[in-house]
């Protein structure tokens, strides 16, 4: 299974309303955790089975708790059975398209 989540404090600190210093804070829980993830500008997406993950992104979601009083989670989920290592494979195979295009 993968999981695509984005977890932002309500509140910022900083004066220009960055979140990043939040943000990084529940990446490391993710890294952490060590199950294949990724991060990019906008959210972090882990693969593994269900009760792993949330677990994950709850302690991800406590990380940021304790920088604001509100947080904000926006999660998708891609749950196919027997498949693994999805994190990779599904952007090999729209590359492939790509290439034969």
């Amino acid at each position: 299974m993968l999981f695509a989540f984005s977890i932002a404090p309500g509140t910022s600190d900083s004066a220009d309303g960055s979140v990043s210093a939040a943000v990084a804070e529940a990446v490391r829980v993710v890294r952490a955790s060590g199950l294949p993830n990724e991060t990019t500008s906008m959210f972090t997406t882990i693969e593994g089975e269900w009760d792993e993950c949330m677990a994950v992104i709850k302690a991800a979601c406590e990380a940021v708790a304790a920088t604001s009083p509100r947080v904000s989670l926006v999660l998708k989920a891609d749950m196919r059975d027997g498949f693994s290592g999805q994190l990779t494979h599904k952007v090999e195979r729209v590359e492939e398209h790509l290439r034969d295009a």
